[in-house]
């Protein structure tokens, strides 16, 4: 009887109900019937959101549970910590632009929101900038640089991390900028960065270009400041 269960429940597409039925309290058969379904339209949410993450190819796991919210970090006046949570900026293709001293946990936040965003049905990319200027030349230079840019046609949320700590090419700089305003009120962007916006000239190399990315990024653009010591730092000099 379990293996026709089976393969009823693999003709309608149902991939948890037949490991579920038996373990499922049974009180009257509208109650049962609704807990059952209800369970397989849970793990079908958590199975995506594992799918979603894997697709994101986020570097670290990190998650807002583990988050060390404090002091450090300024929100700007139309946002605060429970509004970030809700990830309505997402919803609102709005930009979070997270701006301070290495080690105070921008990557940190930036990957535990789209961790969580991923968990909420929206698609994710995760680059640190260096590496997607690489992939952008390399596309570029093979004549793929189209097919790249259509990549991101579905896709909700993209996270560019660490911007700044690596100055660009001429050509990395601009086909990065077609990529950014290809996403201009389209999509979603996180963005982590050890420079203002003032100094990003020390890594595009044209001043018109900087100040006409800097334009698109933060329209539309939550910007928080993080101040404060390393928690790298501090955490090796406790080791001590």
């Amino acid at each position: 009887m379990s293996n026709m269960i089976k393969e009823k429940c693999k003709l309608l597409r149902l991939a948890y109900v037949a490991d579920l039925y038996e373990k499922i309290p049974f009180e009257n058969p509208e109650q049962y019937l609704m807990d059952l379904l209800q369970k397989e339209i849970e793990l079908r949410e958590f199975a995506k959101g594992e799918r979603l993450i894997k697709k994101a190819k986020f570097m670290y796991e990190k998650e807002l549970d583990d988050y060390q919210w404090g002091e450090h970090i300024h929100f700007p006046p139309n946002l605060d910590q429970e509004s970030l949570k809700t990830l309505s900026f997402i919803k609102q293709k709005e930009n979070l632009i997270l701006t301070g001293a290495p080690g105070t946990g921008k990557s940190h936040l930036s990957i535990a929101l789209g961790r969580k965003a991923c968990r909420n049905g929206f698609e994710v990319r995760f680059y640190r900038v260096a590496d997607l200027i690489e992939l952008l030349e390399k596309s570029w230079s093979e004549g793929r640089f189209q097919i790249l840019r259509n990549r991101f046609s579905k896709v909700d949320l993209i996270i560019l991390d660490e911007m700044g700590y690596v100055p660009f090419s001429k050509t990395g700089a601009e086909l990065l900028f077609q990529l950014i305003s290809d996403w201009y009120e389209q999509k979603s962007l996180i963005m982590t960065s050890n420079l203002e916006f003032s100094q990003w000239h020390k890594v595009f190399v044209d001043a018109r270009l900087t100040a006409a990315l800097v334009d698109r990024v933060i329209h539309h653009a939550h910007i928080l400041s993080f101040t404060g010591d390393s928690y790298r730092v501090k955490y090796a000099l406790s080791n001590r």
